[in-house]
């Protein structure tokens, strides 16, 4: 009888394949003690969105986060957090300084084993991040990322594909510990989990430590592990209810079952795991769960949108009154896959495809060019598995004003560290390694989330069925116990100060509860400045009275974790700013004027 190793991800990837991330420490950390009682002894720790949640969405450090993890799990539990090769966890792409930094804190804050993958397939991006990790002493799971392709499409993501990929691996002399074929999709094929891992075992050897990872959402994840494990996995990814099946992991009782009558088994206490499960679910009993999160997709198929991302993304848009769009986005997201160049849709390509087919739906098809995706298809994350669409590459060359890129891209970067550093002594922050990381990771065109952070801009939105006032979202009246997807918007005056407030339909409860700005006196030529897409207000750069010149940067705009100027459309003088930080905004909808 084969026993079979596991992770338990219901910490780690189940947060973001049902909440987008946003859980918070104090809530979940009985369950951590619950597990290690149970006799888990490998959980997913952290890393992934799981970083910058933290700090965006939660109100804390990750790295107090992962302090507290380990004091919870006690000192011999492996504990594995996810990396996205260069970009690590951050939101772009780190130079090596940054790279090397992020594994020694990591190892530093309780980490034992690090789970590194690029969403291109680029073996150059997993070289020096891979070698980082080692010499930091973490275990290095290097992995390669599978999906099933758009109806139609081929050339990548089959068995030869993969085994390639691997080869690659194993010649580039890249160190590793263990090697996982990662699908967070949860859309290949089973049989193609079984020959490609079979594959990979005669290449390999029988020593070496072979993971499988999937998510349930397209309602095969069990099976493929069946797969895996009959083509030779050491171990597999799985999850505790209520973290477990749809977007999530498969669930560790399910898997147990499935096994039996084999030749294979988990080795768990059902009891124990039962009663761990009874503490989590405990734990989380004021959280709202997303339906989408909770059922099979089959769309996902079709257009693979992986557990990770499905329910972070329509956590963003149920903040910025977007949901009922997801079905066109998702169909339009197929296109977006099938022209791009067939790079993985797992983090950070998987946001790419997202936002680009959010434009598509919103603005227009490949009108805006998202810069994600457009610097992707250039050539600015590494190579494609496949030459994107020429056509494609042309409208981002033209859009982004950047040529195709043929080059490493850590080369290109930057050192982070010195940079991050002047920022904490200008602002007058302690200049630790982990405020470097934070600043440094969290830097994006439209400000500095990490810098916000330790400024004290410590922003909560976490949804929860049941309001608790240290976890209420700062734009909302209430938290909510169903998806929004219709609502009323009312101008109400308390004590002469004038309110937009926002109302679901179906229940008459109260989402936002938003400040109308006092606005300065319009001159009657004043020009009008209108938002063009639905999003939230990150950033307001300018100020009443002061002087800008046509296509200044205005205001930022963040949908689905994209950043949109809102620039001036002439010279002159802001006469008026008509929103404030936090607040959502309509298309069309008035947010400066211009004398």
């Amino acid at each position: 009888m084969k026993k079979i190793q596991f992770m338990d991800t219901s910490l780690r990837d189940g947060f973001q394949s049902v909440f987008g991330a946003r859980a918070l420490t104090d809530d979940f950390i009985p369950a951590v003690q619950a597990g290690a009682q149970a006799g888990i002894e490998h959980m997913e720790a952290g890393g992934g969105a799981r970083f910058q949640a933290l700090f965006m969405y939660c109100g804390e450090s990750a790295f107090d986060m992962m302090d507290r993890f380990r004091e919870a799990a006690g000192p011999e539990i492996k504990l594995q957090t996810l990396a996205r090769g260069i970009n690590v966890v951050a939101l772009s792409a780190q130079p090596r300084d940054m790279i090397d930094l992020h594994a020694r804190m990591f190892k530093k804050h309780g980490m034992t084993h690090i789970r590194n993958f690029d969403a291109l397939n680029d073996v150059r991006n997993l070289i020096y991040s891979g070698e980082c990790i080692k010499n930091a002493g973490l275990h290095h799971q290097v992995s390669i990322t599978m999906m099933e392709l758009p109806p139609g499409c081929s050339g990548a993501h089959d068995v030869p594909f993969y085994i390639k990929t691997l080869r690659e691996i194993l010649d580039s002399g890249l160190p590793y510990d263990s090697i996982c074929f990662k699908d967070a999709s949860g859309t290949s094929n089973p049989r193609k989990f079984y020959d490609t891992i079979k594959a990979a075992r005669e290449l390999l050897g029988k020593d070496t430590i072979i993971w499988a990872h999937t998510h349930e959402t397209a309602g095969v994840g069990v099976v493929q592990y069946q797969a895996a494990i009959e083509a030779g996995a050491d171990g597999v990814d799985v999850a505790r209810t209520p973290l477990s099946g749809g977007t999530c992991q498969p669930d560790m009782l399910s898997l147990s079952h499935a096994l039996k009558g084999t030749d294979y088994t988990l080795d768990i206490d059902v009891k124990k795991i039962m009663e761990a499960n009874r503490v989590l679910e405990e734990c989380l009993q004021d959280y709202f769960f997303p339906p989408e999160a909770q059922k099979v997709s089959s769309e996902v198929i079709l257009s693979p949108m992986p557990g990770g991302a499905l329910t972070a993304n329509t956590m963003m848009m149920r903040d910025t009154g977007t949901l009922h769009l997801y079905p066109k986005v998702i169909e339009a997201m197929s296109e977006c896959v099938a022209r791009g160049g067939f790079g993985t849709s797992v983090t950070p390509v998987s946001q790419f495809y997202f936002q680009q087919a959010y434009a598509n739906v919103t603005q227009g098809p490949w009108k805006k060019m998202t810069d994600g995706y457009g610097k992707m298809v250039l050539g600015y994350f590494g190579r494609t598995p496949v030459p994107p669409d020429p056509e494609i590459v042309k409208i981002a060359e033209a859009q982004l004003g950047k040529p195709v890129f043929k080059g490493d891209p850590v080369d290109e970067l930057e050192p982070g560290i010195p940079k991050a550093r002047a920022i904490l002594e200008k602002e007058g922050l302690p200049v630790t390694e982990e405020n470097i990381f934070i600043v440094g990771a969290l830097q994006t065109p439209g400000g500095n989330k990490g810098l916000d952070f330790l400024k004290g801009h410590k922003s909560i939105n976490v949804r929860k069925v049941s309001a608790k006032s240290e976890t209420a979202a700062p734009a909302a009246a209430a938290p909510q116990a169903a998806p929004i997807e219709q609502s009323t918007e009312y101008t109400v005056t308390v004590d002469g100060k004038a309110y937009q407030v926002k109302v679901e339909a179906a229940s008459g409860a109260v989402q936002t509860v938003t400040p109308v700005p006092t606005s300065a006196a319009k001159s009657a030529n004043a020009v009008a400045v209108k938002a063009k897409l639905q999003g939230i207000v990150s950033e307001i750069f300018v100020a009443v009275g002061e002087r800008v010149r046509r296509g200044d940067t205005l205001i930022i705009l963040e949908a689905m974790k994209m950043e949109t100027p809102v620039v001036a459309p002439c010279d002159g003088a802001v006469a008026s700013i008509e929103v404030e930080k936090g607040q959502v905004v309509k298309p069309e909808q008035l947010v400066a004027t211009i004398a």
